[in-house]
């Protein structure tokens, strides 16, 4: 290849002919002194056209121009300079390398960079427009290089820099390595999840289909736990990936929110059924130590509720909760199970040390609570139950406990019962009652009648209803066996209705055969609060035709003292049609005389324990307690009922005592409805005082 150079000059080497670059010598009156091939190619000029004449003959465009400026700058000072220039002419980009010699000329190399420099544009224009798509979106984005560095970022990952150096870390900026910045307070197993999933995304073929990868993770930023989602894409086949980073703190607090709600209590903070079972399976898991569970159901609760309304109800629960708390030893657990039942799960605790717990816990209640501006005392029945070795059903525990407190409750409430395997017989025998009861084993109930008769003369005045559930499998039951469960489940208010219209209407039935004879029928407590005893009372009498008069509800001492308030005024408006109200079982419920003195009662019903413990009193000669009771009725207006008369004495005594009338065993025993004219037809023929043809065993 040519060169030529100005005689009197230096002279290029040798090795400039053969080089692809336009290269030209100046000196520093800005004459070309030499020029090779290349550089009049570029100028469209013969190099001795160039060679000793001025480069703004030659190459005018230069005047003005960033390569004047860094070539007069390397004459000036002496040192190197490289930089891009576009010549017009040519519409073309060269990288250009200005270098002085020893002879006050400047040597300058143009290299062709036209096409690198406008795919480097072109690239820069397609990040810039990329950046400008990225802070667009809300989360903090990045896109990474086929190396995995930075090449931009978001104005939210930007702004997010604050507060990844207040947690200690180094922001990730442009040029750095993602992952390195990345990893800093995040766990190893989520860092080479992303790692690898990075990796296989750029691995993937490009097949025209879209590659994304996702990892959810945590990370303490600024002080506290924030979540996020990380999504990353491949942009199509250049191995750049954009990475989103969706902050999900919000989100999973929520979740965290709705676990904790799914497991405890609303009301009271504590753990609900469903944790405490988690709890109770997790203390059993360790067998080297012993799991009690404490099972509370709050006594007379239900009152509360009725009387001063549901706001101090809960204030009253949301009380027990924390006084609970407060009395279980360090590491137990406190939970509500619903209503107004708590459970303690004592663990490391054997049966002397859960029965300690239990009656401290007892004594704890004996504290009245305040709720609503007023003094609430409550007491609690309490279960216990001890796992024993290899016990590892959670559900059975509990059920042990709730079988305790079953009978600490049924055994007259304020009490700690011990579980013994004997409770679970009695539990699914609860169970199988509710069940029964559920699926309409009210056709399999029957009624006895069990006569009642005046003591004066032995006539026979009435009969008592007495409910019996013809059981497919155990046969005759009475009350005992199922009322309880009944009213748990909410089928003794039916089964009362039921009651009032099948006795009323036999008892219209015998009218209507000539046996005029009063039907006492025992209400519970449920009834008064339902608020449709008056409802249910008035619609058996109007379906069976049977006059009020010879109706008469009986009400034990304890139904009354439930909710005396509400028991007044329903029975106030059934007395005012003429249904008769007696108190049953009296002596036995420890009420207020003058509460039950003050209800529209005509009848008491004096009970068999009474006449037990008159007659022991007689034998020891401390006077007549019955004739007492009974002139206190008198003298009131209230005629008086002796139950349980069961012996010859017994009549002595309740006759002597003044007694209107009397029922037991020596005069009749309950018996089926076809019984009842039968029997009143063998009294009538004996003539009609059934107390002496008792006393004569001609009624047996």
């Amino acid at each position: 290849m040519h060169q030529t150079h100005h005689a009197g000059l230096p002279a290029p080497p040798d090795l400039l002919s053969g080089v692809p670059d336009a290269v030209c010598r100046l000196d520093h009156e800005w004459r070309f002194t030499w020029v090779n091939a290349a550089l009049a190619r570029l100028l469209q000029r013969p190099p001795e056209r160039l060679v000793g004449r001025p480069v703004r003959e030659c190459f005018p465009d230069v005047l003005g121009s960033e390569l004047q400026r860094h070539v007069h700058a390397v004459l000036a000072d002496g040192e190197p300079r490289a930089f891009e220039y576009l010549y017009g002419p040519a519409d073309r980009w060269f990288e250009v390398r200005a270098t002085a010699d020893a002879h006050g000329g400047v040597v300058v190399f143009l290299r062709d960079v036209d096409s690198r420099h406008r795919a480097q544009a072109a690239q820069a224009r397609a990040l810039q427009r990329t950046a400008a798509v990225l802070d667009a979106l809300p989360s903090p984005t990045v896109l990474l290089d086929e190396v995995g560095r930075i090449r931009t970022a978001n104005r939210v990952w930007t702004n997010n820099a604050d507060r990844v150096r207040a947690s200690g870390w180094e922001p990730a900026g442009v040029g750095d390595d993602y992952l390195a910045r990345i990893a800093q307070g995040l766990q190893p197993a989520d860092v080479e999840r992303i790692a690898s999933g990075l990796q296989q995304l750029r691995a993937q073929p490009d097949d025209g289909l879209p590659r994304t990868f996702a990892h959810d993770y945590s990370h303490h930023l600024g002080g506290e736990p924030t979540w996020w989602r990380l999504q990353a894409a491949r942009v199509d086949d250049t191995g750049y990936v954009v990475i989103t980073h969706t902050d999900l703190t919000e989100r999973a607090r929520g979740e965290e929110l709705l676990a904790w709600q799914a497991n405890h209590d609303d009301l009271t903070g504590l753990p609900n059924r469903t944790r405490l079972l988690q709890l109770i399976g997790e203390a059993l898991e360790d067998q080297r130590s012993r799991t009690a569970l404490l099972f509370l159901d709050l006594d007379g609760f239900k009152t509360v509720n009725d009387s001063l309304g549901h706001a101090v109800g809960d204030e009253l629960l949301r009380q027990v909760g924390a006084r609970l708390t407060t009395q279980v030893r360090p590491g137990d657990a406190v939970g509500r199970l619903g209503s107004d039942q708590f459970v303690v799960l004592a663990r490391s605790c054997d049966t002397p040390e859960a029965a300690s717990l239990a009656f401290r816990l007892q004594r704890s209640f004996g504290r009245p609570f305040v709720a609503g501006g007023l003094s609430v005392p409550v007491s609690a029945s309490i279960g216990v139950a001890v796992a024993q070795p290899g016990h590892r059903h959670a559900h059975q525990l509990l059920s042990d406990a709730d079988a305790a407190g079953y009978e600490a409750k049924a055994s007259g409430r304020d009490r700690v019962h011990l579980f013994s395997p004997g409770l679970r017989d009695a539990a699914r025998w609860r169970m199988d009652v509710a069940t029964r009861l559920r699926d309409g084993a009210l056709d399999q109930f029957v009624v006895h009648y069990q006569p009642v008769v005046r003591l004066d003369t032995g006539a026979l005045e009435g009969v008592e209803a007495l409910l019996r559930w013809q059981h497919p499998e155990r046969g005759l039951l009475a009350p005992d066996a199922f009322l309880s469960v009944a009213e748990e489940t909410g089928h003794l208010i039916p089964i009362t209705r039921w009651l009032l219209q099948e006795t009323t209407r036999q008892a219209a039935e015998w009218a209507q055969q000539g046996l005029s004879l009063r039907m006492a029928v025992n209400i519970s407590a449920r009834h008064f609060s339902a608020e449709t005893l008056v409802r249910d009372v008035r619609t058996a009498l109007r379906e069976s035709g049977l006059a009020p008069e010879q109706l008469m509800l009986e009400l034990t001492e304890t139904t009354v003292a439930e909710d005396p308030t509400r028991a007044e005024d329903q029975l106030a408006i059934l007395r005012g049609f003429g249904v008769r109200v007696a108190i049953d079982d009296f002596g036995t419920g420890w009420s207020s005389l003058a509460q039950l003195m003050a209800l529209p009662i005509g009848t008491l019903k004096i009970d068999r324990s009474l006449i037990s413990a008159a007659e022991r009193l007689a034998a020891g000669g401390t006077g007549a307690v019955l004739g007492a009771i009974v002139g206190l009725a008198h003298s009131l207006g209230i005629r008086s009922v002796a139950e349980g008369v069961e012996t010859a004495e017994h009549l002595r005594m309740v006759r002597e005592a003044g007694c209107d009338l009397a029922q037991g065993y020596l005069l009749a025993r309950p018996m089926a409805s076809g019984e009842v004219a039968r029997w009143a037809d063998r009294v009538r023929a004996g003539g009609g005082d059934s107390c002496a043809l008792a006393l004569a065993g001609q009624l047996r």
